[in-house]
């Protein structure tokens, strides 16, 4: 008996054609990023503008599919993963966790539970547990994964308020807690103390020294001008690589007030984190052990495709304190050797993100990830050396990791209008950021891909669009 047409997937010998075809694409496209611009040459709107208003009432063939991505899709796309995408943070998504995600979307599992797909789970503890190794964390730190920092930083904070007052989840929050964070930490931090209600009169931005790194002695000042005040101090958030600098905050300083002032203490490694891998970096990280929680994403310098946040706490009871909800139909046996995610996170759908880091960490091991974290922190300090020997640039803070920021001698104009002739040439892609009210570029160095002659050629066409 024939299948209705209408009632079936995509056959298996179609599929296998187009899927054929799209690894050939992304295998020539990971050949060489640099035949397509980083940058589209497009408006806002174009792309809308060409594709249908309505969608179709009967399908179409693969093949048209695949066509108007290569020729509509692609075109419109600032390319990420690209060796002279130089903006915000650099990232890699590399062949191991390509061909992962494509395994996770086959399978298609759901981690709420254990029972839902043991693999799930299973996987993201024995895969954090080595990530957690790579970092020297102590056993103590309990791992889940959640899409990004912003999301891993919520549910720290989240904790820290269960952490502080064990009735709230019954009563409900009560105002006066007080959450402290450096003036340069990503807005992640201020926004997951919006969502839970904190509210931006209780954030406190802890001001900054010289090297954009947070004050432990303007900390302490805060904690207790609060305490005197009434309020409850419960928690802050120190910073290993923030945003705009990728300043390294004193961890092991603020971890030392935290425990006189019995406030939790998150540390948002999310970017410079992946330093510590490195032996010679391993201080990055002094005082996280003592931290109540931590994160550091995957995708941003360990070459997982986005997205994959790994978020650490010592005590993971205060995120099943404030967030376990067991309705009958999720209710399993009870086994000590059961883990279920959903009791520790807001959201009940889990997608199979281990799979992507486990194909990235064993096929290229702990010695070559820090041979290529090392590679591009030595390319970001050769290239502070060039940008110091041209009198016209001058460098706007200390360069740790890989990114520097830069500008021009003079006013902010100049700087702006050389950002933005850069980035109309569609060949890299700069971003920028204001340090002491003044406007500058900032250049992160993290693609798999990127090369000293990518770096040498960006620095030579940055020269040649400057004012001479």
């Amino acid at each position: 008996m024939t299948q209705d047409p209408l009632l079936r997937d995509m056959p298996p010998e179609d599929f296998r054609r187009a899927g054929h075809e799209v690894i050939d694409w992304i295998a020539d496209y990971l050949r060489d990023p640099r035949q397509f611009p980083v940058l589209p040459d497009t408006h806002p709107g174009q792309l809308t503008g060409l594709l249908p208003a309505s969608a179709p009432e009967h399908g179409e063939p693969m093949e048209r599919i695949l066509e108007d991505f290569r020729k509509l899709i692609l075109p419109h796309s600032t390319l990420w993963n690209h060796p002279l995408f130089f903006s915000y943070f650099s990232v890699s998504s590399s062949g191991p966790g390509i061909l992962a995600e494509t395994l996770t979307a086959a399978l298609n599992m759901n981690g709420m539970l254990w029972k839902s797909s043991p693999a799930v789970t299973e996987l993201e503890q024995v895969t954090l547990g080595w990530l957690r190794e790579w970092l020297r964390l102590p056993e103590s730190f309990f791992g889940i994964i959640h899409d990004t920092a912003s999301l891993s930083t919520f549910h720290a904070i989240l904790a820290a308020r269960m952490f502080a007052d064990p009735d709230i989840r019954e009563r409900g929050a009560s105002p006066g807690f007080v959450l402290y964070t450096s003036e340069h930490a990503h807005s992640s931090v201020e926004k997951g103390a919006l969502a839970l209600g904190i509210g931006q009169r209780y954030v406190r931005k802890i001001s900054s020294d010289e090297a954009f790194r947070m004050r432990p002695d303007a900390l302490r000042q805060a904690i207790a001008a609060d305490r005197a005040a009434g309020l409850r101090p419960f928690c802050a958030v120190a910073t290993v690589g923030t945003t705009s600098t990728t300043s390294v905050d004193p961890v092991a300083a603020i971890a030392d007030i935290c425990e006189e002032e019995n406030i939790w203490l998150h540390v948002d490694a999310a970017y410079g984190g992946h330093a510590a891998i490195l032996p010679e970096y391993g201080h990055y990280l002094e005082g996280a052990a003592r931290a109540h929680s931590l994160v550091i994403n995957p995708h941003k310098w360990l070459f997982t495709p986005i997205d994959l946040s790994a978020f650490y706490t010592r005590y993971p009871q205060a995120l099943r304190g404030a967030l376990s909800l067991v309705p009958e139909y999720l209710r399993t046996p009870d086994d000590p050797l059961i883990l279920n995610y959903m009791d520790y996170g807001v959201a009940l759908g889990r997608r199979f993100r281990a799979l992507k880091l486990w194909f990235v960490m064993r096929y290229f091991g702990r010695e070559s990830i820090a041979a290529l974290i090392r590679n591009h922190i030595r390319m970001t300090q050769d290239l502070a050396r060039l940008i110091e020997a041209d009198a016209r640039f001058e460098l706007c803070a200390p360069v740790p990791m890989s990114l520097i920021c830069f500008r021009l001698r003079g006013p902010d104009e100049a700087t702006r209008t050389l950002l933005e002739k850069l980035n109309q040439t569609h060949s890299a892609f700069f971003s920028h950021t204001a340090l002491h009210d003044r406007f500058v570029m900032r250049w992160a160095i993290g693609n798999i891909h990127t090369t000293w002659e990518d770096i040498v050629k960006t620095w030579n066409l940055v020269q040649s669009l400057a004012p001479q």
